[in-house]
């Protein structure tokens, strides 16, 4: 790869964005990092160096989208790699989740990965290529508990990436997502210290026996962004040490 490419990272500033937009930024690719919190994207920057180009956005911010892809356009000339990897989560009983908690989780992980990679797609069509690199979850492979809206919401990711692919292909985009697994981020630390129960849950059914480290999904990612995976799209590469087919 070499510096004439330019990826967008959402959720830039931190776990598997961060380690994402470590990756491309060391192999020449200019990085626009997108996240909500600027004292995080500038520290993100600063530990990333001049290929990190951050933008304080928040993607919820749906009717934005457009105009934030023109300016990127704009500015780079191009977009060639698009990574939605931006997404919240809640922690809930089903019967205690409300209409606007489900709602508000759907409005980041679902509907903003839709306009943004719809914005993007058309500046990737003009081009004749491009690659989109959506994130899923364990979530989307089977039932875990008090995560109704994440669950929908990475099973949506997963069905978009399929229809987004046959659409996009003989565009010359190819579309893929990558299915991480339990990696130790803050965000997981956060759950998994506190639930000693879930914890060794997780571990006793994940063959490998351990947690995989942010750089492991960095790398899956890369792989689907470069020309390695030219002939590749429409897959969901899950990055889970087995947990997926574990027993």
């Amino acid at each position: 790869m070499n510096s004439n490419k330019v990826a967008i990272v959402t959720g830039g500033a931190s776990g598997l964005g961060l380690a994402t937009a470590k990756k491309f930024t060391s192999e020449g690719i200019q990085t626009v990092i997108i996240g909500r919190n600027e004292t995080k994207l500038k520290d993100a920057q600063a530990s990333l160096g001049e290929l990190a180009f951050p933008i304080v956005f928040d993607l919820a911010d749906t009717a934005g989208i457009p105009e934030l892809v023109k300016q990127i356009k704009q500015q780079f000339g191009s977009i060639d790699i698009l990574v939605n990897n931006a997404g919240i989560n809640l922690k809930k009983d089903f019967v205690d989740v409300t209409g606007l908690e489900f709602q508000n989780i759907l409005n980041t992980n679902v509907l903003s990965v839709f306009v943004l990679s719809r914005e993007v797609s058309k500046v990737m069509i003009d081009q004749g290529e491009g690659s989109i690199i959506n994130i899923s979850s364990m979530a989307a492979k089977y039932g875990i508990p008090k995560v109704i809206a994440y669950t929908a919401s990475k099973s949506a990711i997963e069905g978009m990436t399929k229809a987004m692919a046959v659409e996009l292909s003989p565009l010359g985009i190819r579309v893929n997502c990558v299915a991480p697994g339990f990696i130790a981020t803050a965000m997981s630390a956060k759950a998994l210290n506190n639930d000693p129960e879930r914890k060794s849950k997780v571990l006793g059914r994940t063959p490998m026996g351990k947690l995989g480290d942010p750089s492991d999904v960095a790398e899956a990612v890369y792989y689907y962004a470069t020309d390695a995976a030219a002939y590749v799209t429409g897959t969901i590469l899950a990055v889970d040490g087995g947990n997926s087919i574990g027993f």
